[in-house]
């Protein structure tokens, strides 16, 4: 058993190391994605703000205000939630958000997502997905949802994208999909990439 669990142990570290090759490689051609933390908050109300009246209004299903976005902003890093961020130019320009972990289990959450106007069509959205479900995935979860409304013609097409089944109904679109069951690389991949965004993000910060 003691050799058993050595052996487990170094393949662990192995994927790590392997992991942390390939995502600087990534790097050079995916977007700048990286989990959002506390430190982040005046830049994640900043991207809200700079979302334009068409896409606060299929984020959030209707008209929201400043004092709204102020308040979701402020909330939106709480317990249960792991939030994402892209910064194709060294902002944050788009979030991803996984919401409901702690709720039920088996584990259900939802995902949510927002790219400013000037930075859609660019593959940020796809890769915003695809680091949520991997998250998702690491933790657990059993069935995600994406919910937006019938016109947002973008979200549907990523969430097909992705394998989820499209519930379209007349005042809401609902995509649900399952991810997969963790794996040691899944795990040492988020790992990798968390502890270098929270570098970046201390950074950011005491700059």
């Amino acid at each position: 058993l003691h050799l058993s669990m050595l052996k487990i142990i170094s393949m662990f570290t192995a994927t790590i190391r392997r992991t942390a090759v390939m995502t600087d490689d990534a790097l050079q051609t995916a977007p700048s994605i990286r989990r959002l933390w506390p430190v982040d908050q005046p830049a994640i109300l900043s991207h809200f703000l700079n979302l334009d009246r068409n896409i606060r209004h299929l984020r959030f299903g209707g008209g929201v205000g400043e004092d709204f976005l102020r308040g979701y902003a402020g909330a939106v890093l709480k317990v249960g939630s792991v939030i994402y961020g892209a910064f194709p130019d060294g902002e944050l320009r788009a979030v991803g958000e996984l919401r409901g972990l702690l709720d039920d289990w088996p584990m259900r959450a939802e995902a949510a997502f927002s790219v400013e106007r000037d930075w859609q069509d660019r593959g940020i959205g796809d890769a915003l997905v695809t680091r949520v479900i991997a998250a998702a995935q690491n933790r657990g979860v059993n069935t995600l949802h994406m919910l937006c409304l019938p016109e947002n013609r973008k979200m549907q097409h990523l969430a097909v994208k992705h394998h989820a089944v499209l519930d379209l109904g007349p005042d809401e679109a609902v995509a649900r999909l399952e991810p997969p069951w963790p794996t040691p690389f899944s795990l040492a991949e988020e790992f990798a990439g968390e502890a270098q965004g929270l570098t970046d993000a201390l950074r950011r910060w005491a700059a």
